[in-house]
This record gives C-alpha cells, structure tokens and sequence, in this order.
C-alpha cells in the first residue's frame, strides 16, 4: 500500500509538472506571460557573415525579401545574377562564402554602448539572430563546433557578453534562431528527422539552457510542417521543464502550417501578413510586426537616405501597431565591424526622446474597441488603467470630437503643463487643442491628449 502511495504522489507531481501536452490543442491554451505585452517595442538585431559583404540590390527589383541583405548566401547559392555579378566583381570566383568568416571581425562590437543605446530608445526588449539560415552560430554551439564567432571571426561568445549588457540595463533578452539551414547535409527530405533530433532541436535546448533567453523568435520553418520540426515536442518541453518556463515567450514559425495559427504571439513582416486571423484592432491573440529601418534586416551599405524611413515614418508605425493591439520590433543592422549606422542610432534616440514624453499611452497599453471613434488615419486610440489616450500622428488647430463616450474627466495634453479646454455633452467629448508656437510643442512627430476616467 505504502509503494502503491508513493507511485501515486509521483504520478500526480509529475502531471503537475507537465502542465502541457505535445499537442497545438494544450500548447495554445498557454497564457502569454504579461512582460510581453506590456513591453509594445523591441530592438532586433541581424548581425553575421552577412554584414561583410553587406549587398542587396535596393533599386533593380520590386519585392520585398528581394532586397534582404541577409539572405546573401542563398542568392549565391540559387544563382542569383545580380548576386552573383556582384560577388565576382569584388571578391573573385573563387572566394566562398565561408571566406567571410574571418572578415567578420566585429573589432569594434561594444556591448555595453548597443545596450545603452536601445535603452535610449525606450525598447523594452532585445532579440538577437542567434543563427540565420546560413548556419554560422554567434555562440560556441557544441553541435556547430567549427563554424561559430569563437572560433572563427571575433573568436568572442556574442551571445553571451549582448545578453549580460542587456539585462544590465534591465532590458529583456531573446534569440531569433532558424530553424533551417541552406547547405547543411543533414537538411534534406531524406534526412529531415536526423536534422530535428541531432541538430535543430539539440541546439535549440543549448541555447535555452546557456543563456535563457526570454523570447524565442524561431524562422524558416516554411519547408516542413510543424510535426516534421517535432516543434509541439520542443515547446512542450520548453513551457514544462526548461529553466524559463515561466516567463519565455514565442512566436509562431514552427511549420509550414502555424504562422498567426499556433504560439504565445503572431508575427508580421514589413506589413506581410500570411494569414490575416488575429492581426489587427479586432484580434485577440498577441502580435507584433518586425522591419528594418531600411529595406532589410542585415546590413546593406548600399541603402541611401532614400531607403530609410525618417524619424516621424518610424514612430508613427509603432503608434499604428500597438493602438492596433500590437507590438514593434524595430531591427538595427549592425557592420562587420560591429558599429551600429549612425543613421539607424539617430532615429532610436528619436523614437526614444518621443517616448520619454509620450510612452504613458504606449507602454502597457491596449487597444480602444469602440465602433464610435472616428475613423481618421491621423488619430489612434489607446486605453489604460481608466485612461483613453488620444494619439494625433498630425497637429490639428480645429477640435477633436469623440463620440460614443459615457462619461470623460480632465483632459491633458502630455508633455504640456497648461490647461486644456474641453467639453462633454451627449457622449461626445470635444477637444480643444492649445494654440502653441514651434518652440512649445512638448514633442515631435505626434502628440497625446490624455483623457482620464473614460467610460
């Protein structure tokens, strides 16, 4: 009877502990740690071999992943002209991709100044390319022992020294890791199942295991559907056991099948939506958008001022996203040598200098369902704690007019110390904006009226 006890409370612990299934119908049920939805902005950061030759044709073609930077490799390897031209043209026919890992010195990479910097910005967490689809690892990865940046390169576990800079500064620190890779052997049709269980998932428990990232950002899971990727396997392992089961949090490429179908949030791409269920202001499932501040994520030194969105383009993108219910991730390419574009550095601060004003409506915020507020692409809406926020992306002289309210208290404009007139009559809350010169405008960009006890 004794045995028959202690087998029992060792079943029932073990139930607790595994709290879900390998299965899309338990793993779904998982609620998204609240940091992440609080959080609205985050930096990414596409930083390999990549940024050596740093190409992608800007102006010669029309689609959008034709111009990522990144994808170098494989445009080498499908026979991609412009590519190829430009790659015989300046480092030989003879010079292999691999000839760049050396190149790749990052001699001026400081960790410490990039965590300063998105800080600044008023990101609130990091994700870093742990490995793009060319397979070279930014950490001594056991099951990639020779084509890694200690190694080769920086010989330096990048990992390692961005993720404690990070957490330094109290960001929150993630990984971006794919799930493919273009020339390994074992990824192929014929192999697939001895790449998920030696390789990709393996690596992947590495990665959790040594540097607990806190958001999962996984790619490149178009050739298999989520089964082939024992994708349910390694999330149930990661929610039950891993060492950040608690608070880790992921998207949704984990096959073919699950982009804004499976995952704690739904992802978009420079506006690419594959499938437009739970993306948007009437969603109910987390989701965020990622770009570039140019037109790839890896670094292209052949973008011009032309290719990049300006201060104002950028900061109106993540007011569009989070009053939509969403969050921004803004990616930064750094160079080989490990410098940020000052370009890219100056857009941050201002993103960063709008939010120090402004991020009362943006941090921890949702989004304002009210089939009454106006339809207007220069207003947005967000609500938190009993207050609605009023987002102007273009300053208005005339009033502003919200329907549909049932009751509206003092009204203020962030950032200014005056009074703002207003007035509430039959639902309707009239705005009355304060007539300012250019020196007294408590921002740039956009401005927030803050209306407190809403209803």
């Amino acid at each position: 009877m004794k045995k028959y006890l202690i087998a029992l409370l060792i079943l029932m612990y073990s139930s607790a502990q595994a709290q879900f299934q390998a299965d899309w119908q338990s793993l779904d049920k998982r609620e998204i740690p609240s940091w992440w939805t609080d959080a609205k902005f985050g930096i990414f950061i596409h930083w390999g071999l990549y940024s050596v030759p740093a190409y992608a044709p800007v102006n010669e073609v029309e689609g959008i992943y034709e111009k990522y930077a990144e994808h170098y490799y494989n445009r080498l390897l499908s026979g991609n002209k412009l590519f190829i031209d430009f790659h015989t043209k300046q480092y030989g026919e003879n010079f292999k991709y691999a000839d760049f890992a050396p190149m790749f010195k990052a001699e001026y990479f400081n960790p410490a100044e990039w965590a300063e910097l998105f800080k600044e910005a008023g990101a609130r967490y990091v994700v870093l390319t742990s490995k793009h689809h060319d397979g070279f690892c930014l950490w001594p990865s056991t099951h990639t022992p020779r084509w890694n940046s200690v190694v080769m390169g920086p010989h330096l576990d990048i990992i390692d020294t961005l993720s404690h800079a990070v957490r330094d500064v109290g960001l929150r620190f993630g990984l971006y890791y794919s799930l493919l890779e273009w020339a390994h052997p074992l990824y192929a049709r014929n192999s697939i199942e001895k790449w998920v269980d030696t390789h990709m998932i393996p690596q992947m428990k590495e990665l959790v295991n040594s540097y607990k990232p806190e958001i999962i950002f996984s790619d490149g899971e178009w050739d298999y559907d989520s089964k082939t990727l024992k994708s349910e396997e390694f999330l149930a392992w990661l929610y039950n056991e891993s060492p950040v089961k608690n608070f880790v949090v992921v998207n949704d490429r984990w096959g073919k099948e699950t982009r804004s179908k499976h995952g704690d949030y739904y992802t978009t791409e420079y506006d690419l939506v594959h499938n437009d269920k739970g993306i948007g202001d009437k969603a109910d499932h987390p989701w965020e958008e990622s770009r570039g501040i140019g037109t790839s994520y890896g670094y292209n030194r052949f973008e011009t001022s032309d290719h990049y969105l300006t201060s104002k383009q950028l900061i109106d993108i993540l007011i569009d996203k989070v009053s939509n219910g969403g969050n921004f991730l803004l990616n930064v390419g750094p160079d080989a040598t490990g410098m940020i574009p000052v370009v890219m550095q100056e857009r941050l601060l201002d993103i960063g200098r709008w939010l120090k004003i402004n991020g009362e409506a943006i941090y921890s915020s949702r989004t304002w369902r009210n089939t009454h507020k106006p339809e207007n692409p220069d207003i947005a809406f967000t609500q938190k704690e009993g207050n609605l926020y009023v987002i102007i992306k273009k300053w208005r002289q005339g009033n502003i007019v919200i329907p549909g309210l049932q009751q509206a208290g003092k009204v203020e404009l962030l950032g200014y110390s005056r009074a703002i007139h207003s007035s509430f009559k039959n639902g309707r809350l009239t705005i009355v904006p304060p007539v300012l010169s250019i020196d007294e405008y408590p921002s740039q960009h956009a401005w927030v009226y803050k209306i407190s006890d809403f209803k």
